[in-house]
């Protein structure tokens, strides 16, 4: 009787977080729009960048540009854009409107800044 307890409130637990974490990181669900800024004068600066999010997916709003990643429920976002063979990944956090953080590519870096649109 206790072990099926136990197995019970673990399958509970389990459902209640799958549950949770879309419907949280549904918070940041919409079109995005990202400016980005390289350190590098070298290296393209004040690009622009439209994303879409849904579910805490990340996915590309342009065909000229791939992006996938995920926010989780407390607004930390992790991306990958690709554009032929280039590269970058950005880290940082959303909030309702907006968001900030940083990126790197091969031999470019920076920081970028969201509003949702």
């Amino acid at each position: 009787m206790v072990k099926s307890w136990k197995s019970l409130a673990a399958v509970s637990l389990l459902a209640a977080l799958g549950l949770a974490t879309p419907s949280a990181a549904a918070t940041f669900d919409g079109d995005w729009n990202v400016q980005i800024t390289s350190s590098n004068a070298a290296c393209v600066s004040g690009a622009s960048v439209s994303i879409g999010i849904s579910n805490g997916q990340v996915a590309s709003n342009s065909t000229a540009v791939t992006a996938s990643g995920r926010v989780a429920e407390a607004g930390a976002i992790r991306v990958t854009l690709a554009s032929g063979m280039k590269r970058a990944v950005g880290s940082g956090v959303l909030t309702g409107t907006s968001g900030s953080g940083t990126w790197r590519a091969a031999l470019c870096s920076g920081t970028w800044t969201a509003q949702r649109i």
